[in-house]
């Protein structure tokens, strides 16, 4: 194999693939990235088995040149040395030749490495899946909605099917939601796809989720998305992102959600978080990390938070609106914090029923949103 190709293109492929590289595994293969050309260009490839990326580099792209192919081949280069090689390589050309004992050199402006490389043929090869669920949202919508969802997946494996952001769609509607069995995050949107296209239960891995996050671009171009029996697909412009699915029953999470409520507080969602996170600053040094609020009779909210060696902090916040029953609730300052963190409008209606049952948060001018939080005991 021969090649030329353009240093910040292959450095921005190789950071792309590099997300897939296992740094735990016992097959060496693993832990290098496939380098293939053919007539269409340059692709690198690199697995851990839950996620595959594949990215392009075509010959030339809008006019741009990207990469020659002096000669076809395929190699296989330890992920770590090449993606460090690439990043400090002097020239913006790199030449690239391997011979037919998978020595590779790689040449930039004066420097010249020369490194080992693997048979190609060991990779283990991409799933081929059935395209017949398929349908588009812009780049940075599914970027949006993970980011909103993703941090309430639960980070122990007592209950792996928990761990996953669940994705369904019904009627053009695709809904992510995530729960931890303590609090549950849930973002919905229309999205482009066949009338007849419905899918439950496909549970995406959070990791595999926060690495989709990084590699999409910021932008409105569409990422075709193939959900398939085991693994899901995603497709942007050269990129190609496969995770498996985590295998189980997700649990029917529209029942736990209140249908009424006794207790409405609307409120400026910056003045509602700046205010928990203030009480926070205690309450984190305590174990629990609890907050507490309470309704006042003037029609403010009082929130404390009370750490028994340090100290205790309350703080006044005058709601938009307030209405329903008085309310003592105590409940977890970290949950509430992302939680409102993920919101991205100015005010939120907080809905309770009762000091012991779960409550929910949701935006004020839409309703793709829905964050729900179960209290503390606290006495």
């Amino acid at each position: 194999m021969h090649i030329t190709v353009q240093r910040d293109k292959l450095s921005n492929a190789v950071s792309h693939v590099s997300k897939a590289v296992s740094s735990r595994t016992t097959i060496p293969i693993l832990t290098g990235i496939k380098i293939k050309t053919d007539d269409e260009g340059l692709t690198l490839t690199a697995s851990d088995s839950d996620v595959s990326i594949e990215v392009q580099i075509p010959l030339e792209e809008a006019g741009e040149w990207g990469v020659t192919i002096h000669q076809p081949g395929s190699v296989v280069l330890t992920a770590r040395i090449f993606s460090e090689i690439v990043r400090k390589l002097p020239s913006n050309e790199i030449d690239i030749q391997v011979d037919d004992r998978l020595v590779t050199q790689i040449r930039s402006g004066q420097a010249e490495f020369t490194i080992n490389g693997m048979d190609a043929s060991e990779f283990p090869q991409l799933p081929h899946l059935e395209e017949d669920k398929v349908f588009s949202v812009p780049c940075d919508l599914l970027k949006t909605m993970i980011r909103q969802t993703v941090f309430g997946v639960s980070t122990s494996e007592m209950r792996p099917i928990l761990t996953g952001l669940m994705w369904s769609l019904e009627q053009g509607k695709l809904r992510f939601v995530a729960t931890d069995s303590h609090r549950l995050a849930s973002r919905t949107a229309m999205v482009e796809c066949p009338e007849d296209l419905s899918f439950h239960n496909v549970v995406v891995p959070g990791k595999s989720c926060n690495e989709l996050v990084k590699i999409l671009d910021d932008d409105q171009n569409p990422a075709d998305i193939v959900v398939a029996d085991n693994q899901i697909l995603v497709k942007s412009k050269h990129i190609l992102f496969y995770s498996r699915l985590l295998e189980g029953t997700y649990p029917d999470t529209t029942r736990i959600i209140p249908q009424g409520s006794k207790t409405d507080i609307t409120v400026s969602t910056k003045e509602f978080l700046q205010s928990i996170e203030r009480a926070s600053l205690l309450s984190r040094e305590g174990k629990s990390n609890v907050v507490k609020l309470v309704t006042l009779p003037d029609g403010s909210v009082e929130i404390t938070s009370n750490a028994p060696e340090i100290g205790k902090v309350t703080d006044i916040l005058m709601p938009k609106a307030m209405d329903g029953e008085e309310l003592k609730i105590s409940f977890n300052a970290k949950y509430m914090i992302d939680a409102l963190r993920a919101i991205d409008s100015p005010e939120i209606k907080a809905s309770f029923t009762g000091p012991m049952s779960p409550f929910v948060i949701r935006p004020t001018d839409h309703d793709w949103m829905l964050h729900l939080i179960l209290p503390v005991r606290t006495y």
